[in-house]
């Protein structure tokens, strides 16, 4: 069968980015991260905010490597990181003040990768 790649320029940018910054600071999270972003559309994460409450405490930060969906409810603050989000959970997420970050400002902030969860 033949393998398919993605054509969008942004996703492309951000796995070369993951990459780069797992080689330089020897944090394999973020490669984990860029080989699931790698996969195709639809073996990538579609994530509930449900999910994310019943897997997470207050004040953690996750990384989602797919979208995260607006089913359910969060009951706690966190710092979420995906490469997209639906509007419905971008609402929800404003509504308690949870902190939506994209995947490239959660690297900048954090190249270490420590205490970061991943949620698939």
């Amino acid at each position: 069968m033949k393998q398919t790649e993605s054509t969008n320029p942004e996703l492309i940018q951000l796995i070369k980015q993951l990459k780069k910054e797992s080689r330089e600071q020897c944090a394999p999270i973020w490669l984990a991260v860029a080989d699931q972003l790698s996969q195709s559309r639809s073996r990538r994460a579609t994530v509930n905010l449900s999910s994310i409450n019943r897997n997470t405490k207050c004040a953690d930060t996750v990384v989602v490597p797919g979208k995260i969906l607006g089913t359910g409810l969060l009951t706690h603050p966190i710092t979420i990181a995906a490469f997209s989000i639906s509007e419905t959970a971008k609402a929800k997420l404003d509504a308690i003040q949870a902190k939506y970050v994209t995947i490239s400002e959660l690297v900048a902030d954090n190249p270490k990768g420590s205490n970061i969860k991943i949620i698939r």
